[in-house]
């Protein structure tokens, strides 16, 4: 059979105070038009449906119009997982008369064991999940980690396994030898939630979710995440998102990487803020794509964000490169004699490119006359 591998949707995430529905609606519609066009037989959503666990009405609106959309009216089998931004509980309601338009939703470990059976292939859907839940499933309290759970998971399905078929395992973890990005939760510390890939290699075809790029596994070529269908951090700005269509007609699976097109991108711009303010010069940016400025200047500048705004209007983050030089390049003799409370005037001015208020000077001489109380 032919599906669509996608996850991390993330429906309802803002970036830095920016609604993302918008984009995150775009995508849908291209996953859609590849899904078409691909002419698939079923679409696999490795979890992270939603950003959060108590997702906004709006978010709840657009997944729900999603799904409907590619199940209801065009009759996409859908099969997916809870992932660690989901709640399992909440995303779970009504999964079992979903079964009823084919589409399939686990959310509990204990219905991960049970494959769901589609021309020939059997898979096994298995939610995002903590060790203790494995602790209680198996009744093992030796079950102290998500490797140790995983190898009794895997274990249980591969007896399962019917011979005739492909086997492909939707999953939502860290597997070994991949890299998180900054917009990933790390669900654990101490490498306690790595899954490593040699305990899957089983499995005719992995369908990751949790990392947000692609090339989190790119040396195994019948285990991959999707990534994100967004650029959710500065440290995917240079990604190219998208999903892959698999096929498991062929022996190994052939696997085909598909991109996305951003609506609006995440672009990184490196430059001094003459070279960012100076109307001549071009940056391959949009008014409404999401900015990340690395400034070059060592020298103070006054209100600088709002005023890199009124070029970039959704600039996310600003980070200086260099250390900000504050101090004058030489001292006089008369500057060195200066009484505190002018040495104070001048370097704020110095800082904010302001002189201080009469409110801040009367702040700045009581405290001054409290600090030589307390010396005399």
């Amino acid at each position: 059979m032919r599906f669509l591998h996608t996850a991390d949707w993330h429906i309802g995430k803002k970036l830095h105070g920016y609604d993302l529905l918008t984009e995150q609606r775009d995508a849908y519609r291209q996953i859609k038009a590849i899904a078409e066009a691909e002419k698939v037989d079923a679409i696999v959503i490795a979890g992270d449906l939603y950003d959060r666990a108590l997702p906004s009405e709006d978010a709840v609106t657009a997944l729900d119009d999603m799904l409907v959309d590619l199940n209801r009216q065009e009759h996409f089998p859908l099969l997916a997982i809870s992932g660690n931004h989901d709640s399992g509980v909440r995303l779970g309601q009504g999964s079992d008369w979903f079964k009823s338009t084919a589409f399939y939703l686990n959310t509990r470990l204990k219905d991960a064991f049970t494959p769901v059976v589609m021309d020939g292939t059997q898979f096994f859907l298995l939610p995002y999940f903590e060790p203790f839940a494995a602790r209680q499933y198996f009744e093992d309290e030796s079950l102290k980690t998500v490797e140790q759970a995983m190898q009794k998971v895997v274990a249980k399905m591969v007896a399962t396994f019917d011979p005739q078929m492909k086997h492909v395992l939707v999953a939502h973890f860290f597997a070994a030898g991949s890299t998180h990005t900054d917009s990933e939760t790390q669900v654990q510390v101490g490498g306690l939630n790595a899954v490593p890939v040699d305990l899957l290699r089983d499995f005719d075809y992995v369908a990751l979710g949790h990392l947000h790029r692609k090339e989190a596994l790119q040396n195994e070529p019948t285990m991959k995440y999707s990534g994100s269908p967004l650029k959710f951090s500065t440290s995917e700005s240079l990604d190219t998102k998208g999903v892959w269509i698999v096929d498991t007609a062929t022996d190994p699976v052939t696997v085909t990487f598909k991109p996305l097109k951003p609506l609006h991108d995440l672009v990184v711009l490196r430059a001094s803020f003459e070279e960012l303010m100076d109307p001549d010069k071009v940056f391959s940016v949009t008014p409404d794509d999401f900015v990340a400025i690395e400034l070059t200047d060592t020298a103070p500048i006054a209100n600088v964000m709002q005023r890199l705004k009124t070029r970039f209007p959704k600039v996310i983050e600003l980070h200086r490169i260099n250390q900000i030089d504050v101090a004058p390049k030489t001292l006089d003799i008369d500057q060195v004699q200066q009484d505190p409370l002018t040495l104070l005037g001048d370097f704020f001015e110095t800082v904010t490119q302001h002189p201080l208020t009469d409110q801040q000077e009367t702040w700045a001489k009581k405290a001054y006359q409290r600090a030589q109380k307390e010396e005399g």
